[in-house]
C-alpha cells in the first residue's frame, strides 16, 4: 500500500480524534511508530509523528498515562487536566491527515479538524465521566478493568481504521451510541449524588 486513499484518510482522520479524547500519547506513540517502521503510509502532515524525539517523549507520556489511569482518584485528576489538552490535539492530528494533500486540501483539513476535535470530546467526556462514576465504587477493580479496556481499544480502532475503513466506520457508530448513553448515565449518577450530599 503505497498511500491511503479517501475512505482510510477519512478513517484515519476519525480514529485520530476518537483515540486522542481516550489515550493521546499512545495514539501519537503508535501512529508514529506505524509510521516509521513502515507499516503505515503517513500522510505528509503526520510526518513529524515519526522523529525521534516526538516518539520518546510520546512513549515516556504514554507510560505516565498508562499507570496514573489504573489509580481511582488520579486518573479522574489526569483526565480533567487533559480536558484542554486531547480535544485540541485530536483536532490537530486529524487536520494533519489532509495537509499537503493537494486539491481541497484546506477544506479537508479544517472538515477534519471539526470531525477530530468533536470526536476527541466525546471520547473524552464519556471516558472521564464514566470513570469519575466508578470512583464513588470503592473496590479498584472496576476502575482498572475499564482502564484495560481502553487501552485495548485505541490500538485496536487504529488498526481498524488504517486497514478496513468502512468496518470502522460501523464500530466507530457504535462507540458513539455507547458514548452518548454513558455520558447521559453518568450525569444522572452524579446529579443523584450530588442531591445527596446536599440533603445531608
Amino acid at each position: 500500500m503505497d498511500q491511503l486513499n479517501l475512505p482510510q484518510l477519512l478513517a484515519l482522520a476519525a480514529a485520530l480524534g476518537w483515540a486522542s479524547g481516550m489515550r493521546l500519547y499512545a495514539t501519537v506513540l503508535i501512529v508514529g511508530l506505524a509510521g516509521r517502521l513502515g507499516w503505515l503510509p503517513l500522510p505528509e502532515g503526520l510526518q513529524v509523528l515519526t522523529h525521534g524525539g516526538v516518539l520518546a517523549a510520546a512513549g515516556l507520556l504514554a507510560l505516565v498515562e498508562f499507570l496514573a489511569d489504573k489509580i481511582p482518584a488520579i486518573d479522574s485528576m489526569w483526565d480533567t487536566v487533559h480536558t484542554l489538552i486531547r480535544i485540541p490535539a485530536g483536532a490537530a492530528l486529524a487536520a494533519g491527515v489532509f495537509a499537503s494533500q493537494g486539491g481541497d486540501a484546506e477544506a479537508w483539513s479544517v472538515i477534519a479538524a471539526l470531525l477530530g476535535g468533536t470526536l476527541a470530546a466525546t471520547a473524552h467526556v464519556a471516558k472521564a465521566g464514566t470513570r469519575a462514576a466508578v470512583n464513588t465504587s470503592p473496590e479498584p477493580f472496576s476502575n482498572i478493568a475499564l482502564s484495560l479496556a481502553g487501552d485495548a481499544l485505541v490500538p485496536a480502532s487504529l488498526w481498524l481504521a488504517w486497514h478496513h475503513p468502512l468496518a470502522y466506520a460501523v464500530l466507530l457508530l457504535l462507540l458513539l451510541i455507547v458514548a452518548v448513553v454513558l455520558i447521559r448515565l453518568t450525569f444522572r449518577l452524579l446529579r443523584g449524588l450530588f442531591k445527596k450530599f446536599q440533603a445531608v
